[in-house]
């Protein structure tokens, strides 16, 4: 059946039902996950794709997931002969960083054909975090690895289930070689009921509506996914727009290393050139390509229409290009352990070259990098070994007409969630003694940047150990039309002796022993705008609500407040010849 013969009902009727249908699967895994980085932090995604990978829906979580379903799928296709050597019940586990969605080897994706009639009509797919896979540290994401042999298990596109039969060599092979296989294989359940339910919902459709016009739909929608991006990249200004940045280090002593990009952007074009960035390193902040796309997927989403229902239709305007083997796309056996400081920064260039010349859609620089702690040791109480994995929140840049944004995740982890205080204490064997937004002064702009935070952890036994992987360390969120650069993400030690060790920015397996404290404390954004419009009066309310102390009212906006009131008393005369 042709797209033409489907009404709009119909249309309608079946986008809404694909939408519903990714949400189910997302809170189906949610609910039946074991790890609190998946049911609290929602670090995963789920979604639908048609026969050929091509995204239809995906339901919310990671924002730097976005592109890796429609990559698993199209490599699962690609190796079981476009489809032919699958079958109705198959399920494929892959977490290859190089191919097919891969990000790093603790994101295991999840690929199952949907049969109706006897043909594959759909794909359901998801990715989640498990808390373990593997590898010469708990956790198995480290920033010291040199190569992707040390970093956990490696699932090549193969066969979990086959018709519907779980493959239980498989499965033993992954409990002997995890840390927690109760919680790594109990996600790996909750994968496969959302798959199901991907399969179970999509066929129901299928039935209602008829096979023809579903699929009529679907092309149908990403065709319509593509009018509505090329007519938004109507509007944007053409031109060719650059931005260079660096990455701070490797994990493993060496850095900065340069990269860089060249934004072409045309009336029904929208091209991002990565040519000229750093060769792969030798420590694990390298990334795949397949992350590089997500990356610049979601900023290329702000730009042309953020509230848009995200399909592959959507992205046909955009291409991207990048030397292979270089640290955007690493080449095997490259350590990938920390990909999310090289893709998140791929995005960020991008977002760096257009934030001049869209404001309205576009803020200054934010704290960037995922923040990720790992902590492991025994528990005070139980005595049993815990695993700490979670990112951090931190502050994002002012722009046009608005403050930046206090304690938020980054633009990777997208709609994730913070691990709450009282599950870490009562799960872990830390007590947090801070947690609280840091209000150092940075980022001041005639619209601020916001604040990043503090949040300190209490070693309650001996022989714990904390990896800290902060990039933006060194070279901070970036201002705005005169606005000032942020504050970098860092951390320190705070030892129960009295003595304070660092700040640090990348750090495996730092010690810790009882009354030990790590203190992590993440970027304020980058400010928009000169520090010396900023009214006085709201300078005097900043002050008066902690963002600033009264001396960073005085130095950085020219503001004089009295300390008892804080009310505004004057201007320094710097101040008033800018304003003049």
């Amino acid at each position: 059946m042709s797209v033409q013969k489907v009404d709009p009902f119909s249309l309608e009727i079946v986008k809404d039902s694909l939408i519903a249908i990714g949400d189910e699967m997302f809170y189906t895994l949610g609910r039946t996950s074991m790890s609190p980085i998946i049911y609290e932090v929602l670090d995963y995604a789920c979604g639908l794709t048609d026969a050929h990978g091509q995204l239809l829906t995906q339901g919310h979580g990671v924002a730097g997931f976005i592109g890796n379903l429609s990559f698993m799928v199209r490599d699962t296709v690609k190796k079981f002969a476009e489809g032919k050597n699958l079958s109705p019940g198959d399920i494929i586990i892959i977490n290859d960083p190089y191919s097919g969605g891969g990000s790093h080897l603790s994101d295991v994706g999840l690929v199952m054909p949907i049969y109706y009639e006897g043909e594959i009509v759909a794909f359901s797919a998801n990715k989640a975090h498990w808390t373990e896979v593997g590898g010469k540290d708990p956790g198995s994401f480290t920033n010291d690895s040199t190569d992707i042999f040390q970093e956990g298990l490696q699932f090549p596109c193969i066969k979990l289930f086959d018709e519907g039969k779980v493959n239980q060599a498989l499965v033993e092979m992954i409990q002997a070689n995890v840390r927690f296989p109760d919680l790594s294989l109990g996600d790996m359940w909750a994968q496969v009921a959302a798959l199901r339910t991907g399969e179970r919902r999509f066929q129901e459709l299928c039935e209602k509506h008829g096979k023809d016009v579903v699929l009529a739909s679907i092309q149908s929608l990403l065709d319509h996914g593509e009018q509505l991006a090329r007519k938004e990249l109507a509007s944007l200004p053409n031109g060719v727009y650059e931005a260079v940045d660096y990455i701070d280090s490797d994990g493993m002593g060496n850095g900065p290393f340069r990269i860089q990009v060249k934004v072409t952007i045309t009336d029904d074009q929208f091209i991002c050139d990565f040519r000229g960035s750093h060769p792969q390193v030798l420590g694990p902040v390298n990334c795949s390509y397949t992350t590089l796309v997500s990356d610049v997927r979601t900023i290329y989403l702000a730009i042309t229409n953020p509230s848009h229902d995200i399909n592959d239709g959507v992205f046909r305007p955009l291409e991207i290009i990048a030397d292979p083997g270089t640290i955007f796309s690493a080449e095997r056996p490259a350590p990938v352990s920390v990909y999310w400081e090289s893709g998140s920064a791929g995005g960020d260039l991008v977002w760096k070259a257009l934030a001049p010349i869209l404001p309205n859609r576009l803020t200054a620089g934010h704290f960037l990098s995922v923040s990720a702690v790992t902590l492991s040791g025994k528990h005070h109480v139980s005595d049993e070994p815990f695993l700490i994995v979670e990112p951090s929140v931190g502050g994002w840049g002012a722009g046009e007409g608005q403050d930046g944004a206090r304690g938020q995740f980054c633009i990777g982890d997208g709609e994730t969630y913070n691990m709450p205080v009282e599950i870490a204490e009562a799960r872990y064997g830390v007590m947090v003694d801070e947690y609280s937004l840091r209000c150092d002064g940075a980022g001041a702009g005639e619209f601020m940047g916001g604040s990043g935070v503090v949040r300190s952890y209490r070693a309650m036994t001996d022989k714990q150990a904390v990896t800290v992987t902060f990039g933006r360390n060194k070279f901070l969120p970036w201002g705005v039309n005169g606005g000032e650069s942020g504050s970098p993400n860092e951390f320190f030690i705070e030892k129960a002796n009295g003595e304070t060790d660092g700040p640090f920015g990348i750090y495996a397996r730092y010690p810790l022993n009882k009354g030990d404290v790590v203190k992590l404390m993440t970027g304020t954004g980058g400010g928009y705008g000169h520090p010396f419009h900023r009214p006085a009066e709201q300078v005097a309310k900043d002050a008066k609500n902690g963002y600033v102390t009264i001396e960073q009212a005085e130095q950085k906006y020219g503001v004089i407040l009295n300390p008892e009131s804080y009310e505004v008393r004057g201007e320094t005369a710097e101040r008033r010849d800018y304003r003049q």
